[in-house]
């Protein structure tokens, strides 16, 4: 009997996926391990692998598909003597497709039927306070006002039949009908404006599941968590000097390292946890909830968006430790090849700006955590010591904070702890 292959659930939080590619083709044999497809979750690109062996035998959802539940059935495969014939009759869920533009609403029995329109009626939808908004992009709106023309007479192209540049420039050049008298009810004015120019030329980038999620996510943030910062000044010409004794003494082969700036403020950021733990927390409404284990998140820009890949009990790992781990995760995060046990959780979370030349920031906390450190570039700054004036490397890091979770002085114990292991880093190495 065929096999139906399912959307699976890669995490326990998730509900819905995107088939981002097929490895396999109908047609193509099929083993226990193979990898079938790639699913796109909220943070990472996965393989799914076949539990069976036989033959693709069809495909039920196409590459690119978003908003896939789990347990939709994506493909079928045929076992062994089975033929093509065998998949008449299953009831296979089909793919998502677009949603159709919503039926107009009926009239009431007492209203004569208005006249047929020469054109489909463009796609609209409910508005608060009863009528409907016609769907358009803010470009097609201010073209069509500016020429005034009825949208009700346009068919849509655009995603989910909505009504774009292309379709007002066609129903233009085919001479459209002239405008219809004005609704009864105001149309909703455009929510976004892609630029200053009403004529200005843009190109759509559809968001990926990832960039969705953190954009909601950080929206969130911002939105429900009193954040308040803090900041502090490092001089950081000891753990540079340090780092390149170390660096000099790399073995050869596979114990071999090469050591970051980043790779040390990981381990300060851990210790500093480890000697004033209140920062290593998160809020709820029932309680403060504080880690026993010191997870550090450290964020990786990739081409969908920030992730934050975790470096577990990173205060009982040395820097060489450290590093290694943290080149493969950054890397692995890079081609959205993360486990999801390996991004999601996590304490305390690092965010780095500084190799792109900037000199402080104040980064937004990463739910549900209670802290986010920002660490800047280290430059060459005049500084005050021993009553006289010098020059120092300096490095500003910037502490984001929960006030619900972590009072200020809390944050400004941990940034002090923190300051002593960055400027004294030979204590990082006992």
């Amino acid at each position: 009997m065929p096999i139906q292959v399912l959307m699976p659930a890669l995490s326990p939080t998730m509900t819905e996926g995107k088939l981002a590619k097929w490895l396999k083709n109908e047609g193509d044999a099929v083993s226990a391990g193979d990898a079938l497809c790639e699913i796109e979750t909220d943070k990472a690109t996965m393989e799914v692998e076949a539990v069976d062996e036989g033959t693709l035998g069809k495909i039920l959802v196409a590459e690119g598909v978003e908003g896939i539940a789990v347990n939709t059935p994506i493909a079928v495969i045929l076992a062994e003597g089975e033929d093509a014939s065998a998949l008449q009759g299953m009831a296979a869920a089909p793919a998502p497709a677009p949603p159709a533009p919503p039926e107009p609403a009926a009239a009431p029995a007492a209203t004569p039927p208005a006249p047929a329109s020469p054109a489909p009626a463009a796609p609209t939808m409910p508005v608060p306070g009863g009528g409907e908004r016609i769907m358009a992009s803010p470009l097609a709106r201010r073209m069509a006002e500016k020429t005034g023309l009825d949208l009700v007479s346009i068919t849509g192209s655009g995603p989910h039949n909505r009504i774009v540049k292309r379709d007002v420039e066609a129903a233009l050049a085919g001479g459209a009908a002239a405008p219809a008298a004005a609704p009864a009810t105001p149309r909703a004015a455009p929510t976004a404006i892609p630029a200053t120019r009403p004529d200005a030329a843009f190109t759509e980038i559809p968001n990926t599941t990832m960039r969705k999620i953190v954009a909601e996510r950080l929206s969130a943030s911002k939105r429900d968590i009193p954040h308040f910062y803090l900041s502090i000044d490092c001089d950081v010409d000891a753990l540079l000097a340090l780092r390149k004794d170390l660096n000099a003494k790399s073995p050869q082969g596979e114990s071999a390292y090469k050591l970051s700036v980043n790779d040390f403020i990981v381990r300060a950021v851990a210790l500093a946890l480890r000697q004033v733990p209140a920062a290593n927390a998160t809020w709820t409404d029932e309680a403060v909830l504080r880690y026993t284990a010191i997870d550090v998140s450290v964020a990786v820009a990739t081409a969908g968006g920030l992730i934050t890949p975790i470096i577990r009990d990173a205060d009982n790992k040395g820097l060489a430790a450290i590093s290694n781990e943290m080149k493969d995760l950054a890397e692995r995060a890079r081609d959205a090849k993360l486990m999801p046990e390996e991004y999601q959780g996590g304490g305390f979370t690092i965010s780095n700006l500084g190799m792109f030349g900037i000199k402080e920031f104040a980064a937004v906390i990463n739910p549900p955590q209670s802290c986010i450190l920002a660490i800047g570039k280290g430059e060459q700054r005049p500084v005050v010591k021993d009553g006289a004036l010098a020059i120092a490397t300096m490095m500003t890091c910037t502490l984001s904070v929960d006030h619900r979770s972590v009072d200020g002085a809390v944050g400004a114990n941990f940034l002090a702890a923190f300051q002593g292991l960055i400027e004294e880093p030979l204590t990082m190495l006992l």
